[in-house]
């Protein structure tokens, strides 16, 4: 990321370089992450393996290389910005996540979700920041305030699942599978939202008051960050809907969804707010209402290419991790010998594993009241699986650690410096170590049932995508004998899906459109709405052969 975008630049030496220099580390970059790619595809055929991880191993040997032919000065072709990771590459990952959700799975755990990802991540927080605040001064560390242990708490209370969800089968174990994917997702926007939080207290005159202001702030940041996504949602959809662009190209529905994606979370950053859980609220009501009004070819498109822009960030920043890991000048000015930062780093790790535990198992012992005797409950098995997914930490962390600690990826404070490199740590050992071991480990607790890998491999394409995106409501099943807290428990969840599902169907989808909406292209007699007893509309595009 040098020139404008991050500073894409080759620094051998402490001059600036030439655009031919330039030119020559971007084409670098982009062969690497092609490598990635193939190098992924190559070793995930038993899922030990994913592109994140290969990426990781390429960027060391990449960051080594470099290191070897610059004679120690630098291990990099970049130079980090984490501005540029909140503006370009995070919006489409947690987009895409949004997106792509099974949103039948994610409403009917939608309390669960919520309870591990938002509840769950506030109490790892409030270990890790106290832990910190307790075992950091010990390892002679540095001076840290009151706002560094805070920020590192947020900073290490956000997860990375990638592992776990590419070994998980969804249709074997749709429950544990939403529950990882859902937490994974509200956890990185509770974590950012506390980290810009905490950004904007007056550590100073932190008291009673200064405690009942950063909560106020937070709540303030969920709420409006989510109302705007969900409105920006709704404009598109709305937009799509009336305008009818199909008219003309099926291009323009695709532009106007990619582009009122990214306006979402630049006017959240505008107005100070989350973009990540703008961005996030955005993609979900995107694929309950605008996904639905466009076109067949175009709904294909997009999803595709959300995934794709998706996958190509994450890949990139794991790549750029891999080669920072060897940047000596951060070494050198963390300690004399590395000893310090790996005892920091086992230290975290050990915090991460408490604070995981704190709330994945109590939480669960309370979601599994409030279940209904005909929905399955959360196992002691499922519990350790959805435990040691948490334990991976990815880019929402580094990021983070990066803006708090780096000034466009460099810092001249030992302190810092420190940090810089314990997030590194822990974030290679994790997702190498922790990655590495999530297959055994799920392989033991929940044993694969025989030809169900067959069975995958004879649904059509499309099936993910219809299941995902029209998958939007659930059942609510058959009442069934209850315990009084039982009953406590779920009536508000099962009365709120009654009057949600009424108000949909009453006032939201006629103005929106979505699932049953079929986008009708005047003056084109080869398109089609075909309707079935049971079916939704779905539309047909067949090419002018005129």
């Amino acid at each position: 990321m040098g020139l404008d975008l991050g500073a894409l630049a080759l620094k051998y030496t402490g001059l600036a370089v030439s655009d031919h220099d330039s030119i020559v580390a971007i084409n670098i970059f982009i062969a690497l992450l092609c490598g990635c790619i193939v190098f992924g595809h190559l070793l995930g055929g038993n899922r030990w393996v994913n592109e994140s991880t290969a990426a990781l191993v390429l960027g060391l040997i990449t960051g080594g290389v470099i290191l070897i032919c610059t004679k120690g000065v630098n291990s990099r072709i970049l130079i980090f910005s984490e501005d540029i990771f909140f503006i370009y590459l995070l919006p489409p990952i947690i987009f895409n996540a949004g997106f792509q959700v099974k949103k039948k799975q994610f409403f009917r755990n939608f309390a669960t979700i919520i309870l591990f990802g938002a509840a769950g991540t506030l109490i790892s927080f409030v270990i890790i920041t106290f832990g910190a605040m307790g075992l950091f001064s010990k390892l002679d560390v540095g001076p840290l305030e009151l706002g560094d242990y805070l920020a590192i708490g947020a900073i290490f209370s956000a997860t990375d699942s990638v592992c776990t969800l590419q070994v998980l089968n969804q249709d074997e174990a749709p429950l544990l599978y939403s529950l990882v994917f859902g937490e994974g997702v509200v956890n990185d926007a509770t974590s950012v939202v506390l980290f810009n939080a905490i950004q904007n207290i007056d550590i100073n005159h932190f008291d009673v008051f200064g405690l009942l202001q950063f909560i106020g702030k937070f709540l303030y940041l969920f709420f409006t960050s989510t109302v705007l996504g969900v409105a920006a949602g709704l404009l598109s959809a709305y937009i799509i809907k009336k305008l009818c662009f199909a008219r003309h190209s099926t291009d323009r529905e695709v532009a106007i969804m990619i582009l009122m994606a990214y306006l979402s979370c630049m006017l959240s950053m505008l107005l100070d707010l989350s973009g990540i859980l703008t961005v996030f609220f955005c993609g979900i009501v995107m694929s309950h209402y605008t996904w639905h009004n466009v076109t067949e070819s175009s709904r294909v498109t997009t999803k595709h290419t959300f995934a794709t822009l998706s996958f190509i960030a994450e890949i990139f920043l794991f790549l750029y991790v891999g080669m920072d890991a060897l940047d000596i000048d951060k070494w050198k000015l963390a300690s004399s010998s590395p000893k310090k930062p790996i005892a920091l780093s086992a230290v975290i790790l050990g915090l991460v594993m408490v604070g995981r535990a704190a709330f994945v198992f109590p939480l669960s012992f309370l979601s599994n009241l409030s279940k209904k005797e005909s929905h399955p409950k959360i196992s002691f098995n499922q519990q350790v699986i959805i435990w040691w997914a948490g334990l991976m930490r990815g880019a929402v962390s580094i990021a983070l650690a990066y803006n708090k600690f780096t000034t466009s990826g460099h810092t001249a404070v030992r302190v810092n410096a420190v940090m810089i490199t314990s997030t590194i740590i822990v974030v290679l050992f994790s997702t190498m170590v922790f990655g590495l071991l999530t297959k055994p480990l799920i392989n033991l607790l929940i044993p694969p049932r025989p030809g169900t890998a067959a069975d995958i491999s004879s649904q059509s394409f499309l099936d993910p995508l219809t299941a995902s995106l029209l998958g939007s409501d659930f059942d609510v099943g058959q009442l069934t004998p209850q315990t009084n807290l039982q009953y406590l428990l779920t009536m508000p969840t099962r009365s709120a899906h009654r009057v949600w599902r009424k108000f949909d169907d009453k006032f939201m989808r006629p103005m929106f459109g979505g699932r049953g909406f079929v986008p009708f292209v005047p003056g084109s007699p080869i398109e089609r709405s075909v309707h079935g007893p049971g079916l939704l509309g779905t539309v047909t595009e067949a090419e002018d052969r005129s």
